[in-house]
């Protein structure tokens, strides 16, 4: 399933930011697409934070997701086992929204 819009990856921006800001750690910014051609996600370090670029257009939502969350634990220069927490804790969050987005469609389909 991809994105549909980039209304969906703003979306799950602020679903992913949500999370990351309440776990305490530091939230980037989040653009599409990168700046460089040919290439799914980059990261731009900068003193006042970082900003993570995903290509959307043309990508399995789950990939896209993916390379946002993997954005969030580079920018804030964790490794494991730390990496790997957050890694979870943000899978959980997005598949606790997609399932009750999938619930709602399911609700409002047989209505």
């Amino acid at each position: 399933m991809e994105f549909a819009s980039t209304v969906d990856f703003a979306q799950a921006a602020r679903l992913l930011s949500r999370a990351t800001r309440r776990l305490s750690f530091t939230v980037p910014g989040f653009r599409c697409p990168p700046r460089l051609v040919g290439v799914d996600r980059t990261i731009r370090r900068r003193e006042t934070g970082s900003v993570v670029s995903v290509r959307v257009k043309g990508r399995p939502q789950a990939a896209v997701l993916a390379d946002m969350i993997e954005g969030i634990v580079v920018s804030n220069g964790l490794v494991a086992p730390d990496a790997d927490r957050l890694r979870s804790e943000l899978w959980s969050v997005v598949d606790a929204s997609v399932l009750a987005a999938l619930s709602g469609a399911a609700v409002r389909g047989a209505a």
